[in-house]
Order: structure tokens, then C-alpha cells, then sequence
């Protein structure tokens, strides 16, 4: 299932109770708050923690079909993110034998 980006202009504005509810929540002490549905990350967890980090990005000039560029414009912010994370899948995808 693909995910829709919502652009924070398309949502409805918040009601005067859910403004109340986040003014009390953001004066809540960090002793009140409760931490118990989140695992504890113990030495097990780091013994098989993996360290990643991201490749790292290359600037070049592409040529792309206008219509490729509008549909991801479509999305508003970060458009060439996605765009990488695109090409990502099809690469990942054609290392497997996927594609």
C-alpha cells in the first residue's frame, strides 16, 4: 500500500479541544510521562544493534522526462528525495533478480 502525502494545508484546523489537549500535553513534567509500552534497549539490543549510515549523495545535471518531474513535484516538498528513493527500490530490486 502506497502512503499519500498530506501536506499540512490540506488538513483541517485543529479544534479548541485538541489545542487544549496539546497545551496540556506539552506542560506535562517528563516524570509523568509514560514510557511503559516501549521496549528497554538493553545490552541484548545493542549486541545486535547494525550501524548504517545512508550513502553518501553526488550533485549532476539529469534530463528527465516533464511529465516524470511533474508527478513527483505533485507532492510538494522533497520531491527529489523521493525521486532517490525510487531509483533506490529499482536498483535494490535489480541486485535481487527482482526486477
Amino acid at each position: 500500500m502506497a502512503l499519500k502525502r498530506v501536506k499540512l494545508e490540506d488538513l483541517p484546523p485543529l479544534t479548541d479541544a485538541q489545542r487544549a489537549r496539546i497545551r496540556e500535553i506539552a506542560a506535562m513534567p517528563d516524570e509523568d510521562i509514560d514510557y511503559s509500552d516501549i521496549p528497554e534497549l538493553d545490552e541484548a539490543w545493542f549486541a545486535k544493534a547494525v550501524l548504517w549510515t545512508p550513502p553518501s549523495k553526488k550533485q549532476l545535471t539529469l534530463r528527465l522526462d516533464e511529465d516524470i518531474i511533474a508527478f513527483f513535484k505533485e507532492s510538494g516538498k522533497g520531491y527529489q528525495t523521493r525521486m532517490n528513493a525510487a531509483l533506490r527500490a529499482y536498483v535494490d530490486a535489480m541486485k535481487k533478480g527482482e526486477a
